[in-house]
């Protein structure tokens, strides 16, 4: 259980990091050469220092963002696990009138390192998009 708890709070960390848009925070989450994937909803994917300065340039425009993270399930393997975990954003977009929401789940492949769990691998799998950004095909 303490690990399922501790991998629990990694999660919030990441929520709370872009959110706050905490980018020092966020990379916290990551080990230094872990592989991010946003292509799903509309952005990149490469390596966490790179995904770091595309978020931060991305979200300096959008006032409000907000994880909720839920429906949390986690494979323990010795030193790693698996981790699918839903989440629902709403947020507010620039130059939009009424608020967006988007949904789907967050792949993380996580390894146990000195500093706690980490998560080495995230594909965001975005399902949904209510009022997506101007120009986006959602």
């Amino acid at each position: 259980m303490h690990d399922k708890i501790a991998i629990s709070e990694l999660l919030t960390r990441y929520a709370r990091g872009v959110d706050s848009r905490d980018w020092e925070l966020w990379e916290t989450v990551f080990t230094p050469e872990a592989q991010v994937d946003y292509r799903s909803a509309g952005g990149p994917a490469g390596l966490r220092d790179e995904i770091a300065g595309w978020l931060e340039a991305s979200l300096s425009a959008v006032p409000m963002t907000q994880h909720l993270l839920s429906n949390l399930e986690i494979e323990l393997d010795g030193d790693r696990a698996k981790v699918r975990a839903m989440f629902y954003i709403p947020m507010l977009l620039p130059g939009m009138a009424e608020h967006s929401f988007c949904g789907g789940y967050y792949h993380h492949g996580l390894v146990r390192t000195s500093q706690g769990w980490k998560s080495e691998r995230l594909a965001e799998e975005n399902l949904w998009f209510v009022h997506p950004p101007q120009g986006s095909r959602s």
